[in-house]
């Protein structure tokens, strides 16, 4: 028998982390067909000069340049600045932080972070400094700015660039200025997961001119006009469709992020006063996007470690992340290259372990949320009984609801 017919509380289709956010179908399928009109599918149309300027005019800079995605964007701003060498970033990020610099033949350094805001630990940085090392890529996790003046301090000290992977934080604020407008550029990722997607797509925003115009060529192989290649280059250009899309995720954008506000107030409700489990709060006095609901798993308090409880999940049909689980520095290459890397890294270590994601965005109800937390609750008061039955470790990226009896 499966643990969510014991319980009778699973969800009868899945909750999945990152469901898209789709907005308003009409005006979705209005710039499409308009997009068809135009029959200008692609090469800096006016649906991507329009998403560029909605998206500057929000972060408050003079650049924003689309890109079919933020991995590239990432790529394309690490070339555009001309970083090379080594570069210290977080372990605790997606992976593709790490990949965009290796693609650029650049050496990602490995650092730890700060356990409350889980984003670079200026401390850290400080110590990782070598004469090699050419630039630092902060990442703003879940929404939450990394300690932007101590590493501001910390590039200009030592001669080095500083970028930010902004994927998490469009929308979000530090100290009162939009993320975006810090570091000699900021990258957002506007893939079909975050809360205003273009379905596939990103963006480099910059107050840097000379950097900004780089950044232009480079996405269009280089060309500088017609039949006329300048520079060194790549295809990073975003589609009409893609920006189509954008445009109407930002026309929701408010709409979202109340529907993702108002879910994360259901969820600190539905889990209030369980053992070992709080729900990461955010700094309601800066603009956020509340994009993740992000539990903390004290394995010292709580019945059930983070993998079981993310095995209970699953069971009923919730389909919780891990993240980032296990730490880009124990993904290939990277375990391979650094295998020490853990021993320096004691903080990502315990992180990595600790945290579980749940689904919210528009696809989520107030309903859906009371009915997780009757799910967790359960699982915690029946953990003497589950712990006989649930594996302690679990394959990254497995499904864990087959084969229990």
């Amino acid at each position: 028998m499966m643990v969510a017919c014991l319980s009778g509380l699973a969800f009868p289709s899945a909750l999945h982390v990152g469901r898209p956010n789709i907005g308003d179908r009409s005006r979705l399928l209005a710039r499409v067909e308009d997009m068809c009109e135009r029959a200008w599918l692609s090469n800096d149309g006016p649906f991507v000069r329009e998403f560029e300027q909605r998206v500057a005019d929000l972060t408050g800079v003079r650049h924003c340049v689309a890109i079919c995605n933020a991995t590239i964007g990432l790529e394309i701003a690490i070339r555009a600045a001309d970083i090379a060498g080594e570069v210290i970033i977080p372990a605790y990020t997606f992976v593709a932080t790490a990949h965009a610099l290796q693609w650029q033949g650049v050496t990602p350094v490995f650092c730890d972070i700060d356990p409350v805001t889980h984003t670079l630990d200026p401390a850290s940085v400080e110590r990782l400094v070598t004469p090699r090392t050419s630039a630092i890529i902060g990442v703003h996790v879940w929404g939450q700015p990394c300690p932007v003046e101590e590493l501001t301090a910390i590039a200009h000290r030592h001669g080095l660039k500083l970028m930010f992977d902004a994927a998490h934080a469009f929308g979000c604020a530090h100290r009162g200025n939009p993320i975006g407008g810090f570091g000699l550029a900021e990258i957002f990722s506007f893939h079909a997961t975050k809360f205003v997607n273009c379905a596939e797509g990103g963006a480099v925003v910059t107050n840097d001119d000379e950097l900004a115009a780089r950044i232009r060529l480079m996405r269009n192989f280089g060309f500088a006009g017609y039949d006329n290649v300048i520079y060194v280059g790549t295809n990073g250009k975003m589609s009409e469709l893609s920006a189509a899309m954008g445009l109407t995720s930002l026309d929701c954008m408010p709409h979202i992020v109340q529907a993702n506000r108002e879910n994360y107030a259901a969820y600190r409700q539905a889990f209030r006063d369980l053992p070992g489990v709080s729900v990461i709060r955010y700094d309601e006095t800066e603009a956020q996007n509340y994009q993740y609901i992000v539990l903390d798993i004290d394995p010292t308090t709580c019945p059930l470690t983070r993998d079981q409880l993310v095995q209970v999940l699953h069971s009923h049909n919730v389909l919780a992340r891990r993240y980032f689980f296990p730490g880009v520095h124990r993904m290939e290459p990277y375990r391979s290259s650094y295998p020490d890397a853990h021993l320096v890294l004691p903080v990502t270590e315990d992180v990595v372990r600790r945290v579980v994601v749940l689904p919210t965005g528009t696809a989520v109800s107030p309903r859906d949320i009371e009915q997780i937390g009757q799910i967790v609750r359960w699982g915690l008061d029946r953990a003497g009984e589950l712990r006989q039955r649930l594996p302690e470790c679990i394959p990254p990226g497995g499904r864990f609801d087959e084969g229990w009896a």
